[in-house]
């Protein structure tokens, strides 16, 4: 998951994302990370505000430090998601030309959210931290619907 600094929307869909992976009995077969296209918070923890609003719906974000999207990533990862069309356009400039079909917007997953991209929570209330969240869960929700779906076509059988 990748937004600008990796402090609000790309740390809250990671938490959100290990959870239900963990949930799922998948955990050490699904790798989850987030990072931010900008280095401005790299080792910080995720924001106050997000994790305060992560942990009133059961996600633990403390573990999370912020860090750079690397060029390994490009290679480490099957799935490259962008909270938003400016995250996605960065990560295509960057990306080697192998590696560009992994590339996606996150919300490409949901399936109830109208929306197209994450917004940026920082600047709002607490209202906006309540949005990502939302939106977050729709995504992973889909987003745990296409891992199961990789893992039966990779002959893996999935723990749900």
């Amino acid at each position: 998951m990748v937004c600008t600094g990796n402090i609000c929307r790309s740390p809250t869909a990671d938490g959100v994302l290990r959870k239900l992976v963990a949930d799922a009995g998948l955990d050490g077969r699904v790798l989850v990370d987030s990072a931010g296209t900008q280095d401005y918070h790299v080792g910080e923890a995720p924001d106050r505000r997000a994790q305060a609003h992560a942990k009133k719906r059961g996600y633990d974000l403390s573990p999370l430090r912020a860090r750079q999207v690397s060029p390994q990533d490009y290679s480490r990862f099957d799935l490259i998601l962008a909270m938003d069309a400016g995250h996605l356009r960065q990560l295509e400039r960057q990306a080697p030309p192998q590696y560009q079909a992994k590339i996606k917007l996150f919300l490409e997953f949901a399936t109830a959210a109208r929306e197209r991209e994450v917004p940026d929570p920082y600047y709002g209330g607490a209202g906006g931290f309540e949005h990502v969240l939302d939106l977050v869960e729709d995504g992973c929700a889909g987003l745990m619907d296409h891992v199961r779906s990789e893992l039966a076509r990779r002959g893996a059988q999935p723990a749900v």
